[in-house]
């Protein structure tokens, strides 16, 4: 039985504004730069793929931007979401630390992603468009955005990483039971999936080659627009409500946390539990540790370079700074799907690069094991990508079983692992292996990296 103390905030501690980051920069961002021209890239030239609600939130360096009452009333479903202090791990664990996790699988789709798909089938019902294209990986973005759309009576159109269309079919089912199309990409649908089948007609498929087909579709139409569930700044403004709520938990819980720790494939979730906490820091704040896990299949902030990258495939998107394997990067089929990115969100990556977050990578055996202990302790099955932060906020915690020091460990539990049984299957029955990732194709694909005058 899970006797873990729960945190509750009632809805009317959802927060009103969403948190902006970039106010608080020591350092501006590098410009977006336009694909063809590399110059700074305009809202006209991004309103062909977004609208125009998303690309101010995108641009600004406002601190705060208030979240419109319509969000809110849905986002009211399931938030806040609850903070759990998780004492019977503590116990297993035999350690001094104290350790919180804010539980994010209680949304619909059971997972963060919701948070933000949402917010932008909002913006792009206000501003009349009647379908969205996007890609996913895992399926949680998919499932969330699928989702949106019906609440807001707008087609979707998911191009689903084929490694895990194939291994995620109730995914599928979820996407398609809220009356989205799902399509396995590299698909025959469009120019830049014909393209990759035709060179590697077995491609397992990548996230950047899921985005080329996404936004080619949406540019294709007036009516259409493309929606992005991770990496850009302003799907991590949407997921501030994590760590907003959060720091109001640990006030209730009499704590302030000494590390703050997500997983990270493209950024989403993980800034949202840290930057709230982050952005008090760099305002005089209390300082914390901000760790940042990653599969060491796809190292992208531990192994990759920090440069200007297309963010798909095809060289479609905008060029954005960032830690980079390189758009051409074909990560290899392992079961954190949602952890499959070759780039890393531009705000995580400059301040990483600045030192304010610390990268971390775990091999997915690790990590399964890690999320197997979890569950025992805490009754909670989470997410693969989900296991990546349970693995660190574990090697945390028995760090301080070694020193003695009785820290505060916060980590986002960005999801639930109920559609994801087959992973866990694989795992129990001896079927995965540790892969390590590929530092030929890696040098091949940074070595066409764009060249910025």
């Amino acid at each position: 039985m899970n006797d873990a103390v729960k945190y509750l905030l009632d809805e009317q501690h959802l927060p009103r504004f969403w948190y902006n980051i970039n106010a608080d920069l020591p350092v501006p961002l590098d410009p977006v730069l336009h694909p063809g021209t590399q110059q700074p890239i305009t809202a006209d030239e991004l309103s062909v793929i977004f609208p125009r609600g998303v690309i101010e939130q995108e641009m600004s360096t406002e601190r705060e931007i208030e979240i419109p009452e319509p969000v809110r009333e849905v986002l009211r479903q399931w938030r806040p979401s609850p903070l759990y202090r998780a004492r019977q791990l503590e116990k297993a664990l035999n350690t001094p630390a104290k350790i919180f996790y804010k539980y994010e699988g209680v949304s619909p789709t059971g997972s963060h992603k919701a948070n933000s798909a949402i917010a932008q089938a909002f913006y792009n019902k206000v501003e009349g468009v009647k379908r969205i294209t996007t890609e996913t990986g895992a399926g949680q973005w998919g499932s969330s955005l699928a989702l949106a759309g019906s609440f807001f009576d707008l087609e979707i159109l998911v191009y689903m990483v084929k490694v895990s269309y194939h291994q995620k079919p109730y995914r599928r089912a979820f996407m398609e039971t809220f009356g989205a199309q799902c399509i396995a990409s590299p698909s025959d649908t469009t120019e830049s999936g014909r393209a990759i089948l035709a060179e590697h007609p077995d491609s397992n498929g990548s996230l950047g080659v899921a985005i080329s087909e996404a936004v080619e579709l949406a540019a294709q139409r007036d009516d259409t627009k493309y929606a992005l569930g991770s990496v850009l700044n302003h799907v991590l403004l949407h997921q501030s409500v994590i760590g907003l709520e959060a720091q109001k938990q640990m006030e209730m819980a009499d704590a302030y946390p000494d590390m703050v720790i997500g997983c990270t494939g493209g950024g989403s979730n993980f800034a949202g539990i840290a930057f709230p906490f982050l952005g008090e820091q760099l305002r005089g704040g209390r300082k914390v540790e901000l760790i940042a896990v990653e599969p060491s299949a796809c190292p992208t902030l531990t192994k990759g370079t920090f440069a200007y990258d297309f963010g798909d495939t095809a060289h479609l998107t905008p060029l954005c700074k960032m830690y980079t394997l390189g758009s051409s990067f074909m990560p290899p089929g392992f079961h954190t799907g949602g952890l499959r990115y070759h780039g890393m969100a531009p705000q995580i990556s400059h301040l990483a690069k600045l030192g304010y977050i610390t990268p971390r990578s775990y091999n997915q055996l690790e990590c399964f094991a890690a999320g197997i202990q979890f569950a025992k302790a805490e009754g909670i099955i989470p997410a693969p990508e989900a296991n990546h932060a349970v693995r660190a906020a574990i090697a945390e915690a028995e760090q301080c079983r070694e020193t003695g020091e009785a820290k505060t460990i916060l980590f986002n539990l960005s999801g639930h692992g109920h559609f994801d049984m087959q992973a866990y299957i694989d795992y129990l029955g001896g079927k995965l292996q540790d892969i390590t990732y590929a530092e030929d194709e890696i040098a091949m694909a940074l070595a066409g990296l764009p060249s910025i005058g």
